[in-house]
C-alpha cells in the first residue's frame, strides 16, 4: 500500500474513531444521568479518539518516508558486485542509479546483465517489504491509538483540555516552521557570504565603487577585472526605490483617503477593485510597458527640452514600479483608515472641526502606524523587484544619482550571477550571497528606523 493511500486509510479510521467515540460518550453520559455529568462535550471525546488514531499513524508514515531511502540504499549496497564497490562512491552511486532506472521502467526480467538483474530484483523485494512493513506498523499504531483513546472515554477524562493541548502544539509547530525557515535562509546566505569574504575583502565590497564580477580563469584572460564594489548596486537600488516611492506613496495615500473618507459607497465599490487590479498584473507586463512605452516617451521628452536621456533609465523603471506599488499603499492604508473608530470622527465634528481637519488631525494620526506599515511593505516590494529593472533600467552598474541614466539593482545582479550553470567556488557566484546578506542587513536597518519613527509619533487612543 502506497503512502498516500495509507494516509487516506488512516484518516478514514480517524473519522470512524471520531463517530464511535462521540457515540460512546453519549452512551456513557446516558448511564451517568446526562451529558452534564461529562467533563467535556461528546464531540471532544470523539476528537480525542480521532487524534489518538491519526497522529501516531501520520507520524510513523512521515518518519518512515524520511528514512526509508537511506536505509534501502545501504541495504542495496551490500548486494552490489565487488568490482563496483572497489571503484568508489561515484561508481556505486552511478550503478544504483542504473538499477533504479531499470526498476522504474519495469524491465527487470528483460535485463541482459545478470548482476544488474539480481540487484534490481533485490531492490524490488526491498521495496515490497518496505511497503508491507509500513502498512502493518502504521495501521497497528492507528488501531492501538484508537482503542486506547476509546478506553479513556469516562466522565472524569478531560478530553477538551487534551484536544486543545494538541491544537496548541500544532499552532506552535506552524509558527516554528516559519521562524526556522527564516533562520535557515539567514544562515545559508551567511555561510556562503563568509566564503566570499574569504576571497574578497569586506572593506572592498562595502566601499568599492566599481562592480565588474568577471573573475579570470586564466592569467591571460581578457575582460576579467574581478571588481566587487557594491556601492553602485545599492545606490541604484535606492535611486529606483526612491522614485517608485515618490510615485506610489502620494497617489496611493491620497486615493486611500478619498476612498475611505470622501467617496460614496457606490464609487468605492467600483474604484477600489479597479485600483487593486494593478496588483494582479504580472511584473513582466509592467516591464514591457516600461521598456516599450514609458522609456521612449521619457527619452523623447528629454530630448525635446535638450536633456540627454538614456534608452534605459532609472526614471522609467522607478515610475512604472511606483504604479505597480500603488495598490499596496492604497489598499493597506484604506483598510487602516477605515478601521479608525467612528467615535473619534464624531468627537471631532462635535468640536466644530471640518471634514478635512478631522482627516488631517484625527484620522491620519490614528492610522499612522498602519500607514507606515503599508509603506514599508511597498518599500520591500520595490527593493525586491527585478523584472521591471532588467527590462527598463538595464544591467549597467553605474555610480550615479542621475535618474536619466541607466542603473542596476542588487536583485538584478543576484539573478545575473546565479543564472545558468555556476560553480559555487568562485568569487563571482558567491558574490550573489554577499549581496543578499547586505540587502538583508539594509532592509533590517530600514525596518528598525521605521519602528522608531512609529513609536515616536504614535498617539495612544482609548
Amino acid at each position: 500500500m502506497s503512502a498516500s493511500i495509507l494516509l487516506l486509510v488512516a484518516l478514514g479510521l480517524a473519522f470512524a474513531s471520531f463517530v464511535y467515540g462521540r457515540q460512546k460518550a453519549f452512551a456513557v453520559a446516558a448511564r451517568g444521568g446526562g451529558v452534564s455529568t461529562l467533563h467535556s462535550l461528546p464531540g471532544h471525546y470523539g476528537l480525542l479518539a480521532a487524534l489518538w488514531c491519526a497522529l501516531p499513524a501520520i507520524a510513523i508514515i512521515v518518519l518512515w518516508k524520511l528514512f526509508e531511502g537511506p536505509i534501502i540504499s545501504s541495504l542495496l549496497t551490500s548486494s552490489l558486485p565487488e568490482q563496483v564497490i572497489a571503484n568508489g562512491t561515484s561508481a556505486i552511486d552511478l550503478y544504483k542509479n542504473d538499477i533504479q532506472n531499470i526498476v522504474a521502467s519495469g524491465k527487470v526480467s528483460s535485463e541482459q546483465d545478470a548482476n544488474k538483474q539480481a540487484v534490481a530484483l533485490k531492490l524490488l523485494s526491498l521495496n515490497k517489504l518496505n511497503q508491507v512493513l509500513l502498512t502493518i506498523i502504521a495501521l497497528c499504531a492507528a488501531i492501538v491509538g484508537a482503542v486506547f483513546a476509546l478506553r479513556m472515554i469516562k466522565p472524569t477524562t478531560k478530553a477538551r483540555k487534551k484536544v486543545e493541548a494538541v491544537v496548541h502544539a500544532f499552532l506552535i509547530a506552524c509558527a516554528s516552521i516559519a521562524i526556522l525557515t527564516t533562520i535557515g535562509i539567514v544562515f545559508s546566505v551567511l555561510f556562503e557570504a563568509l566564503r566570499f569574504f574569504q576571497q574578497v575583502s569586506i572593506v572592498e565590497f562595502i566601499s568599492g565603487t566599481k562592480w565588474s564580477p568577471q573573475t579570470a580563469i586564466r592569467v591571460d584572460q581578457v575582460g576579467s577585472s574581478g571588481s566587487f564594489g557594491a556601492i553602485p548596486l545599492f545606490l541604484g537600488t535606492m535611486l529606483i526605490s526612491a522614485i517608485a516611492m515618490l510615485v506610489a506613496v502620494p497617489f496611493g495615500l491620497m486615493s486611500a483617503i478619498y476612498l475611505a473618507e470622501y467617496a460614496t459607497p457606490r464609487t468605492r465599490a467600483i474604484v477600489k477593485p479597479l485600483l487593486e487590479i494593478l496588483a494582479g498584473i504580472p511584473t513582466v507586463v509592467y516591464g514591457f510597458f516600461a521598456a516599450l512605452t514609458v522609456a521612449p516617451f521619457i527619452r523623447n521628452l528629454g530630448e525635446s527640452i535638450g536633456l540627454s536621456v538614456s534608452s534605459e533609465s532609472a526614471l522609467a523603471a522607478g515610475s512604472v514600479m511606483g504604479i505597480m506599488i500603488i495598490p499596496f499603499v492604497s489598499s493597506l492604508s484604506d483598510d487602516v483608515i477605515t478601521a479608525v473608530p467612528q467615535s473619534m470622527r464624531d468627537g471631532s465634528y462635535g468640536l466644530g472641526a471640518t471634514k478635512s481637519e478631522t482627516v488631517r488631525k484625527v484620522v491620519f494620526p490614528a492610522a499612522l502606524p498602519g500607514i507606515v506599515g503599508g509603506v514599508l511593505l511597498a518599500v520591500s516590494r520595490a527593493i525586491g523587484e527585478t523584472m521591471i529593472v532588467v527590462m527598463a533600467a538595464g544591467l549597467a552598474a553605474n555610480l550615479t544619482v542621475n535618474p536619466l541614466e541607466a542603473v542596476t539593482t542588487v536583485t538584478v545582479q543576484i539573478v545575473t550571477l546565479l543564472t545558468g550553470d555556476q560553480e559555487f567556488d568562485s568569487a563571482k557566484t558567491l558574490a550573489a550571497f554577499a549581496l543578499g546578506l547586505m540587502l538583508f542587513v539594509t532592509t533590517l536597518i530600514l525596518n528598525i528606523i521605521a519602528l522608531h519613527v512609529v513609536r515616536k509619533y504614535r498617539e495612544q487612543y482609548d
